[in-house]
């Protein structure tokens, strides 16, 4: 098969190209390379490309017929909460106008099989166990663009013949490998590694939450079983169906920011120990993904756990330097 990947050269992006590449499929990636790093995939071909600008869909178009794409995976978004409340109308313009113009291209193409990147940001200030069915009630500007890129596939279903997976990632974390580590520094586990290289003691956010040792509860999930979620979602699709889904990908099980800061700690060896400091506005005690369904309909499970995260991120962030 032939794939598409807007965003490959991003942190989840690359692991997916790669994992596309193994198994022996056709690879083309698109990316503005803002964020993205070219080297994560060497040998992959690649356009440089902001999918938001009005001259895309022409050249998506092109790419599509050229290639004889079959599917499009699509990370290509601007995924900073702070940002979006800064600066929202760029947020929608860069996040539900690049999603707008690649399904115009692939509509102009003929291309009926889609994999949208999507979050778990929908659900806002959801708490407690999370299911597809739970109220989406976005709390940010970013996690507004994320539900309305996923009512736009709905109607271009409607309007169709794509076959479309929405994803909702609740915490990626971890590598693959020593080289496709997340260099973005604005998660959990490489923000807790940067400061122990400046010898600063992590912090953690209140410890007076209603969980079992007070810190507030995530559900974090290995970013190679995340691409591996995405090869299941590809091979679920079918080129003559009309319909979307929507998928939670997450682990099931909770793990507090104390837990995940303690093993860090002790993966590095590090004699600082955790500061605890005040909360931050709007953080929930607990978000847990269920995922039932995706295991049910794909098949797919998580397989790796927080230490596996854990050094998989140290040996990522060793390697940087």
């Amino acid at each position: 098969m032939t794939i598409l990947v807007t965003g490959g050269a991003g942190y989840i992006g690359a692991h997916v190209v790669r994992l596309l590449v193994e198994r022996g499929d056709r690879v083309h990636i698109v990316d503005d390379l803002v964020t993205g790093i070219a080297a994560r995939n060497p040998g992959v071909p690649l356009t440089q490309m902001n999918v938001a600008t009005t001259e895309a869909v022409d050249k998506l178009t092109e790419l599509f017929r050229n290639h004889s794409v079959e599917a499009v995976i699509h990370f290509a978004a601007r995924k900073q909460v702070g940002e979006s409340v800064a600066k929202p109308a760029w947020y929608f313009a860069e996040n539900i106008g690049g999603l707008a113009n690649v399904l115009l291209a692939m509509e102009a193409a003929g291309v009926s099989k889609f994999i949208f990147s999507s979050s778990s940001s929908v659900y806002g200030y959801a708490s407690g166990g999370v299911t597809e069915a739970s109220p989406t009630l976005p709390a940010s500007p970013y996690g507004e663009t994320k539900l309305m890129g996923e009512w736009l596939l709905s109607d271009v279903v409607a309007a169709g013949s794509l076959d479309a997976i929405s994803l909702r990632y609740f915490n990626v974390a971890g590598a693959g490998s020593a080289d496709l580590g997340d260099e973005m520094g604005l998660n959990l586990v490489p923000m807790v590694l940067e400061r122990l290289d400046r010898n600063e003691s992590p912090r953690i956010f209140g410890d007076d939450y209603d969980t079992p040792d007070g810190t507030c509860v995530r559900d974090y999930v290995h970013v190679t079983d995340l691409a591996e979620a995405h090869i299941a979602a590809l091979d679920a699709l079918d080129s003559g169906a009309s319909r979307h889904r929507v998928y939670n990908v997450g682990t099931g099980i909770g793990t507090s920011v104390r837990e995940m800061v303690d093993v860090i700690l002790e993966v590095s060896g590090a004699p600082q120990q955790a500061e605890v400091v005040g909360r931050r506005p709007g953080d929930p005690a607990r978000v847990v993904g269920v995922v039932d369904r995706i295991a049910e309909e794909l098949g797919w499970r998580s397989r790796l756990g927080v230490r596996d995260i854990v050094e998989s991120s140290r040996a990522a962030h060793v390697r940087k330097g």
